[in-house]
């Protein structure tokens, strides 16, 4: 009677559920809605237990990473011999790096790719293959059913007569 819609009425509980600030069941035929303000506290207390238990583990586990980096900074201590290992590996990385970029600049003579070209190469031939074969035996079947001679079908098509030579 105030000019409030019942569906905006209907809207704005659905808001309510959907954000868990209200309760809601429905028995029977009718929608029941409630709120108790004790229950959002323990929402928001077992969200908080969650939340402490996960920052407990977390930090456990950070700590147990750090005392292996420790074990293992211990069981590799700093040596000449592990320095000159270090340095080589790391350019024997950057030579890698650029064989891989140089590689990558002779890309259309790279091996693989060319065994991939070949082989999509066969695949295309027996495709144009099958399709030919599936056109010549089309022909004939239709030349024969209709009586029509494959010269006239060939020129009605514009299909010249070397069509089904593939070589």
């Amino acid at each position: 009677m105030k000019g409030i819609v019942s569906q905006s009425v209907k809207e704005v509980l659905q808001s309510l559920v959907d954000d868990g600030l209200v309760s809601s069941d429905k028995v029977g035929s009718s929608n029941f809605f409630w709120s108790f303000p004790s229950q959002r506290g323990t929402v928001m207390q077992n969200r908080l237990d969650t939340v402490k238990e996960t920052r407990v583990s977390h930090q456990k586990q950070l700590s147990e990473l750090r005392a292996n980096i420790d074990a293992e900074r211990a069981a590799r201590p700093e040596s000449d011999a592990r320095v000159a290992s270090l340095r080589k590996l790391a350019n024997l990385k950057k030579e890698l790096q650029s064989l891989e970029n140089e590689l990558a600049q002779y890309g259309a003579c790279d091996p693989v790719k060319v065994e991939e070209k070949k082989r999509a190469l066969v695949l295309a031939k027996e495709a144009a293959v099958r399709w030919t074969d599936n056109y010549a035996m089309l022909l004939s079947y239709f030349c024969r059913q209709n009586g029509v001679d494959p010269a006239d079908i060939r020129k009605y098509l514009d299909i010249d007569e070397d069509y089904e030579d593939i070589a």
